[in-house]
């Protein structure tokens, strides 16, 4: 059997959780895993004694990769390899999510509701492939044991998760009621930030802290959505992977609200919300249900496995692509720059 080299090209500290499914995946079937982080944003402690790091860009190309798997949108087409597109998030409603840029050969969506998309997209442009595979983020998520945090079982346990877009974001305008629900008795409240939120929102809710508010600073977020019993958010991609646990979510101006949420436009509407949703109907169940499926219909635990055999068979078989990717050159330009490599 030949053993194949793969590349985990990583920017954000959340690609970690994304990807070491993957990897063990990999590295059980007798394949071979090497990492490059891009940039100041990953810590370096994070990665495992066991895991095998390249330093540089030169290190990246010389590994001579037979695939690159990416948690992001970009990733440089001098590194050799086929580029498999994982994604960092299941949020498909953000601007962007389904721009074609031309750097992947592959593309690794999670449901129904993203794979549709894609193919129509491949048809179009007929350069690259797309495969329904699940998020390999999710493989523990369904056997995660909830966050050993209080947990008093007199207290609602809520989960903010605001994401860091400024045009998107609720972590301004719920400031005040956050504040409010921490100076109840009835609520527990984690609150956990997208790696890229502001300084200044995370100062804000820092001077919250209390015995019932903390700011999480850990990486990992499964053991979290476990914990809640309800999360507040607005159009973060961490409300898909809530909504697979059939919990309800409440929302400050989602950008594409649907009837598996409870979306507010006031903050002032946040109390009534959460009366609804302490006491979610038949309809908000089924349509949470229904949301999931169409999302990412699996709970097996098998999606990195379905991303490695997707990879193996596209390596390992006859491409049915028609064209060759675009030349990407001004793209191409700003990743050399931004890496600082220039040999050809």
């Amino acid at each position: 059997m030949k053993t194949y080299k793969f590349l985990f090209y990583i920017s954000q500290n959340y690609s970690f959780e994304i990807l070491r499914p993957l990897q063990r995946e990999i590295i059980n079937a007798g394949h071979v895993v090497y990492w490059f982080a891009v940039g100041e944003t990953v810590d370096q402690k994070l990665f495992k004694e066991s895991e095998q790091i390249l330093e540089t860009i030169e290190d990246a190309v010389a590994l001579d990769a037979d695939a690159v798997f990416v948690p992001g949108n970009k990733v440089p087409n001098f590194i050799p390899g086929l580029k498999i597109q994982i994604f960092h998030g299941l949020e498909w409603k953000k601007k962007g999510h389904f721009k074609i840029r031309g750097w992947f050969d592959l593309y690794c969506t999670h449901g129904s509701a993203t794979t549709r998309v894609f193919k129509q997209l491949a048809e179009k442009h007929r350069y690259f492939s797309v495969k329904e595979t699940g998020w390999p983020k999710l493989d523990p998520l369904f056997t995660t044991e909830p966050l050993d945090y209080k947990n008093d079982s007199n207290k609602t346990k809520i989960l903010f998760a605001p994401t860091f877009s400024p045009s998107l974001t609720a972590a301004y305008e719920l400031f005040s009621e956050i504040k409010m629900l921490s100076q109840s008795e009835e609520y527990e409240i984690l609150v956990k930030f997208h790696p890229k939120m502001a300084q200044d929102a995370i100062e804000k809710y820092l001077s919250l802290e209390s015995n019932t508010l903390k700011v999480c600073q850990e990486e990992g977020v499964n053991e979290l959505l476990q914990w809640a019993d309800i999360m507040i958010s607005d159009t973060s991609s961490i409300v898909g992977e809530f909504s697979l646990l059939n919990k309800p979510t409440i929302t400050l101006n989602n950008s594409q609200p649907g009837d598996y949420l409870i979306d507010i436009k006031d903050p002032n509407e946040l109390q009534p919300a959460l009366k609804l949703a302490l006491e979610p109907s038949d309809e908000l169940r089924q349509s949470i249900a229904k949301y999931a499926k169409d999302l990412h219909p699996y709970s097996d635990g098998f999606s990195a496995n379905r991303i490695l055999n997707a990879t193996l068979e596209l390596l390992k078989s006859d491409s049915k692509i028609t064209k060759k990717k675009p030349l990407n050159l001004l793209r191409s330009y700003k990743m050399r720059k931004l890496l600082g490599y220039w040999k050809f």
